[in-house]
């Protein structure tokens, strides 16, 4: 969303609630089309506010890094000026929404008023822009797993099967059932798990290109969860073997900056022996 429309977008609905500012008493020479006539006025704006949340274009983020460690970094601030952005966005429309709904209250008063009704018999003015949504149910108890998230059926029950076959070594059948976990469960909140067991599985297979991906998903999938300091070990660990030890002696280092307490951590600085890390 370019923030430049949206500022003007917000200027103008505020400038058209500002017409109504008025006090009664100021506007008693008004006519019933007056104000019909302003009515419509704001609905205009209001629409115009609306067609702000649709995209015009392609995406105005630019992410940056020659390394795995200097994108994600990217990525994340990039998540953290958009969520900043958006709470400012939510605040201010918040505001516009109290203030628009207080002055259409006034107009209903005006336009009862000029008609000749019991103004009495007015009722509680709508929220502009509609009732809020109702809270969604609660989620039913969850596995400990899935990070206190409901899951789909079967999920989990998919998950543990991959699982299972990991640790029996059937590592053609774990890479397949992680594989499957993920298609059919986009967004899942075991998502990080199932691309480090996957990985793991493709790396019993000794195919070490596709286990650094599964490894990267993982931690890209969850930066600071349960297991993304294992995720980033071994990701170090199969860049060394690819021959990019560059690569690896910087993403090991990263584990002991991130997760200096974490089991990972030791064994990281291990990896980085054994590549000859400076």
């Amino acid at each position: 969303m370019h923030k430049g429309a949206l500022a003007l977008a917000l200027a103008c609905l505020i400038g058209a609630l500002s017409v109504q500012a008025r006090p009664v008493a100021a506007q008693s020479d008004q006519t019933l089309a007056d104000i019909r006539q302003e009515l419509s006025v704001l609905y205009v704006e209001i629409q115009k506010l609306k067609r702000e949340l649709s995209t015009t274009g392609t995406p105005s983020v630019q992410l940056s890094g020659d390394t795995v460690l200097e994108r994600v970094g990217s990525i994340e601030t990039a998540l953290q000026t958009l969520t900043a952005r958006t709470e400012q966005l939510e605040i201010r429309i918040g505001e516009i929404v109290r203030d628009g709904t207080n002055r259409i209250g006034d107009l209903e008063f005006r336009l009862v008023e000029l008609e000749g009704g019991d103004v009495s018999q007015l009722g509680e003015t709508s929220t502009l822009g509609g009732e809020a949504a109702a809270a969604p149910a609660p989620a039913q108890p969850s596995t400990p797993d899935s990070g206190g998230t409901e899951l789909a059926i079967g999920e989990q029950a998919d998950y543990d099967a991959a699982q299972a076959a990991l640790g029996e070594a059937r590592y053609r059948d774990a890479a397949d059932g992680f594989a499957r976990f993920i298609t059919n469960y986009p967004g899942s909140p075991l998502a990080a798990r199932a691309q480090l067991g996957r990985g793991k599985a493709l790396t019993g297979l000794e195919d070490t290109r596709e286990a650094a991906r599964a490894y990267l998903a993982s931690f890209s999938a969850d930066p600071t969860g349960p297991v993304a300091a294992e995720s980033l070990v071994l990701l170090g660990a199969a860049l060394g073997k690819l021959g990019q030890v560059n690569q690896a002696c910087l993403t090991l280092a990263e584990v002991s900056t991130r997760f200096p307490m974490s089991d990972a951590s030791p064994v990281a600085r291990s990896e980085m022996e054994a590549l000859g890390c400076s």
